[in-house]
């Protein structure tokens, strides 16, 4: 009777066992599922920032490198690019100038495309500039104030191995779109400015949809006048 009554209890034991293994396995995989999923996740290219130890000017004041940066790399900058896989690597503001011209300007870089957008107050108006700016600068009218599109190109700039000074040049076409900081154009400009990594010349369609897009989100742009 004995061996009887151990026979079911075995049986129960065993289905238990086996029960537990599926559970373990089951745990398993749900672990493993997760940590590749949290794995990936962090594997994945995160988006620049702008550094935020610049503070934006307010309304009314000149802009900032921090606050042109602000406005630069919004989240659909690379739709904007016609690229919108790619994720911005860097993201900057700086506030320099030439003599007494404040000309503060932020940049974005993507795989494909690299964006600047800055500001000159030199009181210069913009109609007309586009006799100093080469044969391929035309007027163009942007959210009803003057502009002028025109060619230009980066700087190519190479250090030496052996500590020695740098060597700079021409580097890459660029187009780039200077506008009127106010409706009346009494002087000042904001310029964006787009080139490509591979050396092609850029797309205008592409620069005026990020200009258009960009400017508007400045602080006072509507109610400059």
């Amino acid at each position: 009777m004995a061996e009887e009554n151990d026979a079911p209890m075995k049986s129960a034991s065993a289905w238990g066992q086996a029960l537990a293994a599926v559970a373990l396995v089951g745990a398993l995989s749900g672990g493993f599922w997760v940590l590749a999923k949290t794995s990936a996740a962090e594997s994945e290219p995160k988006p620049a920032t702008c550094s935020d130890g610049e503070t934006p000017a307010p309304k009314g004041k000149r802009l900032t490198g921090a606050r042109l940066c602000e406005a630069l790399n919004r989240p659909d900058l690379a739709a904007l690019l016609g690229t919108p896989t790619e994720t911005a690597k860097t993201a900057s503001g700086s506030d320099s100038s030439i003599g007494k011209i404040a000309t503060p300007q932020a940049q974005v870089e993507f795989e494909t495309y690299t964006v600047t957008l800055s500001a000159t107050y030199d009181g210069l108006p913009v109609a007309g500039s586009e006799g100093l700016l080469g044969s391929y600068a035309r007027p163009q009218k942007v959210l009803g104030r003057p502009g002028v599109l025109y060619s230009t190109r980066t700087i190519s700039i190479s250090f030496r191995l052996d500590g020695g000074d740098a060597d700079s040049g021409p580097g890459v076409p660029a187009r780039a779109l200077s506008v009127a900081q106010d409706p009346k154009d009494r002087g000042g400009s904001v310029d964006v400015t787009l080139w490509r990594a591979d050396g092609a010349v850029p797309d205008d369609a592409v620069l005026l949809r990020v200009a258009e897009r960009v400017l508007q989100t400045l602080p006072g742009w509507t109610s400059r006048g």
